[in-house]
């Protein structure tokens, strides 16, 4: 007669050091980046960008080229929730201007007009516009309409001294700003690793060559270098063709710093142990190099790439905002930046500056992720 089987134990759950113990080097430093508090609200803070960059169409009230001739050179008007007789507002509400003569000037000023209210509507009908170039619709996020329904205006960040939104400018040129550091590094990265790793594993004079070719190029002052290979671009060329010909000189010229890291980590680690059981074993150079030698600082390589990106993204903007870069009417932040050079355009016109926020709450954000990366990378953190 067989016995009963007896009932299995519970499986107890592994405690935390064993946890952390058998834990993949990812894992790892997903856990220390969470713990570098500037650097999580950083990457919130660079994905809401990026976000609002990729559906800029469909958040920004107008297009980028619309003007509002009764709007010349305004400032940005400030959403109020309470209405002049002291009564808070149903909805929120901007109001309208009208130009007032300054007899002490003899100038022409907008002042905010109590008497006009417009609220401000969310999912409204306006401008129709082409979303991501492949379907057409007028949905916009927010917009305003008078209390007697006749259409109004708002304009967050004020207009530029034809009258277009600075808003919506500000939006549409984040897609390219955001856009030009990506690409440019991808393409750093490719030079990168390949030009770094076959100086590393080949060794001898193929290494000596390429570090030469490097030296060179660090040599030569980044913003001039910049400026003569950018007006070598045909004048005649489009925004497009502008766009990827300043992306292919950032990606040139940037690549020699990440060559540098793969080259020393192939260096170090082209005799380590299982690498050389891995060649004797008939491994191939590509699976040797591909399965055996990147995996293991890749987490290196992304924390260097993530630190590179606000350059590409400041040389664009120091570009552009020479006039060698990115021209009209393609919309960057460095176009932006243009009508800010003088000093009477940054006294009288503060808000054409504000572009030049969004440069630097972008470089910080970068640089405060990639601070994290290098933290969380750290073994010995």
């Amino acid at each position: 007669m067989t016995e009963p089987a007896q009932p299995s134990a519970p499986e107890t759950e592994a405690p935390p050091e064993v946890r952390l113990a058998e834990a993949g080097q990812w894992t790892l430093m997903r856990r220390r980046f969470r713990r570098h508090k500037l650097a999580v609200v950083s990457l919130w803070l660079l994905f809401g960008m990026y976000l609002l960059a990729a559906f800029c169409e469909f958040v920004s009230p107008y297009a980028p080229d619309t003007r509002n001739i009764r709007y010349l050179w305004g400032g940005p008007q400030r959403v109020r929730f309470v209405r002049p007789d002291g009564r808070f507002a149903p909805r929120p509400f901007v109001h309208g201007y009208r130009r007032a003569d300054l007899e002490d000037t003899w100038s022409v000023a907008l002042e905010p007009d109590p008497a006009r209210i417009y609220e401000v509507r969310f999912f409204v009908r306006g401008e129709p516009y082409r979303m991501w170039g492949l379907w057409e619709t007028d949905r916009h996020l927010f917009g305003v309409r008078g209390a007697d329904g006749q259409p109004g205006f708002i304009h967050l960040l004020g207009t530029d001294r034809q009258g277009r939104d600075m808003f919506t400018r500000v939006l549409y040129g984040a897609r390219i700003s955001l856009t030009i550091g990506l690409v440019g590094v991808a393409m750093t990265f490719v030079l990168g690793v390949v030009i770094g790793g076959i100086a590393g594993y080949a060794g001898g004079v193929t290494d000596l060559v390429v570090q030469r070719i490097m030296e060179v190029l660090q040599s030569v002052p980044s913003l001039p270098l910049w400026m003569g290979l950018s007006a070598a671009l045909p004048a005649t060329w489009s925004g497009v063709r502008v766009y990827f010909g300043v992306t292919i000189i950032l990606g040139i010229i940037g690549w020699t710093g990440l060559a540098r890291i793969v080259r020393g980590k192939f260096l170090a680690l082209r005799e380590e142990d299982y690498i050389v059981a891995a060649r004797l074993l008939g491994a191939s150079r590509g699976r040797v190099v591909f399965r055996h030698m990147l995996p293991g600082f890749m987490s290196h390589i992304i924390t260097a790439m993530t630190l590179s990106i606000p350059g590409m993204i400041l040389g664009e903007t120091a570009l552009s905002f020479l006039g060698i870069g990115l021209r009209p009417p393609v919309v960057s932040w460095g176009v932006l930046l243009q009508q800010a050079q003088n000093t009477s355009a940054m006294v009288l016109m503060p808000w054409l500056l504000i572009p030049g926020l969004f440069v630097v709450l972008t470089v910080l954000a970068f640089n405060l992720v990639g601070d994290g990366l290098r933290d969380a990378a750290d073994p010995y953190n």
